[in-house]
């Protein structure tokens, strides 16, 4: 009987200890992923940061932000869940950057008409003054051509960057 007592005495303990121990471990899971939980919320509070300052940040973060998503899936589902929405780049957020990028291209064409009217009228006017100086017309001509030539770059940036928002908002759709 008492071999019996003891040997459930050891049983017990073991049976004690391996739970003691399986908590722990839990525990220790549970830390490691509130863990990783947050240092994703500070990395992607700073994507989105970027992203509100500059809608082309988005180009570089979105990437980086699935990427994250695909690696720990429970620990963007928490922040999700905690949100009400995609973190860090849902839909409305993209469709945001996209707006804010169409408006700061609209500002920007409007600026950029403006000072070349200037120029174009700084111009013309020497070369009324010159009395029709070919240097003067020539001056006029590379006006007219850098309006044309920066008009040009800025609207393949707009272009390239609009298309790659509008992707973006299209892939988290079919995602």
């Amino acid at each position: 009987m008492t071999m019996f007592l003891a040997a459930l005495i050891i049983v017990v303990a073991i049976v004690w200890a391996a739970l003691a121990i399986a908590r722990e471990i839990a525990a220790a899971r549970a830390s490691a992923e509130r863990g990783r939980t947050v240092q994703l919320l500070e990395l992607f509070a700073r994507a989105m940061a970027a992203a509100d300052a500059d809608p082309r940040a988005l180009l570089v973060w979105q990437p980086v932000a699935r990427t994250a998503r695909h690696l720990f899936p429970a620990e963007c589902a928490a922040l999700d869940r905690a949100a009400g929405s995609v973190v860090p780049f849902s839909r409305e957020r993209l469709e945001a950057a996209h707006a804010k990028w169409t408006a700061e291209w609209l500002a920007w064409e409007h600026a950029h008409d403006g000072e070349y009217k200037l120029k174009t009228a700084a111009a013309e006017q020497e070369l009324t003054a010159s009395g029709g100086s070919p240097v003067m017309r020539a001056r006029l001509d590379a006006v007219e051509r850098e309006k044309l030539e920066r008009y040009q770059r800025r609207y393949e940036e707009y272009i390239r960057v609009a298309k790659a928002l509008q992707a973006l908002a299209q892939n988290l759709e079919a995602s």
